[in-house]
C-alpha cells in the first residue's frame, strides 16, 4: 500500500492530481472565507458575530488553517515540481506562436504562487494572530468580544497595506483563473467543445471573488466603511 502511494506521488498523473485536489480545496475555502468577511457590510454586529462564532471553535479552527496553509504549501511544491518535470522532457524553447499563446496566468503560475503565499503569511500575522498590529489584540466591542469590524478597517486604512491585499488578491486570482483549468483537464474534463464555456467560466469566478475581496479595501480607503 505504502509502495503504490509513493508511486502515485513521484507519477506525474500522480501529482497533477495532488496539484488539482489541493487547489479545489483552497478554491472552496477562498469562497467561503469571502462570503464569511462580506458580512461586513452587514455591520459590525454581524461580522463579530461571525467572528466569535469562528472563534469558538478553538482548536478545530486552527486544525482546518493548518490543514489549508499544508495544502498551500503542498500545492505550491508540487506545481514547482511538475515545472521542472515538464522543462526536462521538452528542453528545447517553445515557438514565438506557442508562447503567445499561453496565457499570462500559465506564465506566472510559480511567481504568482509564492507572492500569493508571502501575502497568506502575511494576513495570518495581520488579522489572525495580530503580530503585525499588537494593538487589535485589544479593540473590544460594545458586548465585550474582539471588534473585528474596528480591526479591519483600521488594518485598510493604511494605503499601503490596502492597495498590497488589493494586489494579492488580483494574482491570487489570476492563479485561480488558469488552476481551475487545469483541475477541469487533469479530470478529463476539458475538451475542445467545453474548453470556451470553462475559460469563460474560470474567468468569471476569478473576477468574482476578485471583486468580493477586495471591495472591503476599497470601501475602507473610499470612507464607505468607517468606524
Amino acid at each position: 500500500m505504502t509502495s503504490l502511494y509513493s508511486r502515485f506521488c513521484n507519477s506525474s498523473i500522480g501529482r497533477k492530481w495532488i496539484v488539482a485536489l489541493t487547489g479545489l480545496a483552497l478554491i472552496a475555502y477562498v469562497i467561503g472565507h469571502m462570503i464569511g468577511n462580506l458580512q461586513i457590510f452587514m455591520g459590525r454586529e454581524r461580522i463579530n458575530a461571525y467572528a466569535e462564532t469562528l472563534h469558538s471553535m478553538g482548536p478545530l479552527l486552527w486544525a482546518v488553517r493548518a490543514f489549508l496553509l499544508a495544502a498551500f504549501v503542498v500545492h505550491i511544491v508540487v506545481t514547482i515540481q511538475l515545472t521542472a518535470e515538464n522543462r526536462r522532457a521538452r528542453p528545447e524553447r517553445y515557438s514565438v506562436k506557442e508562447e503567445r499563446r499561453a496565457g499570462a496566468a500559465s506564465k506566472s503560475m510559480i511567481i504568482s504562487g509564492l507572492i500569493v503565499l508571502s501575502f497568506v503569511v502575511y494576513h495570518l500575522l495581520h488579522f489572525t494572530t495580530n503580530t503585525t498590529n499588537p494593538e487589535f489584540k485589544v479593540l473590544e466591542d460594545a458586548k465585550g468580544r474582539h471588534d473585528v469590524y474596528a480591526m479591519v478597517i483600521h488594518g485598510f486604512q493604511n494605503p499601503l497595506v490596502a492597495w498590497f491585499y488589493i494586489t494579492g488578491m488580483f494574482l491570487l486570482c489570476l492563479h485561480l483563473s488558469h488552476g481551475f483549468q487545469s483541475f477541469l483537464q487533469t479530470i478529463g474534463a476539458n475538451s475542445k467543445k467545453t474548453a470556451p464555456v470553462f475559460d469563460a467560466g474560470s474567468r468569471l469566478l476569478a473576477w468574482f471573488i476578485f471583486a468580493g475581496y477586495t471591495a472591503i479595501p476599497a470601501a475602507v480607503l473610499l470612507h464607505l466603511l468607517h468606524t
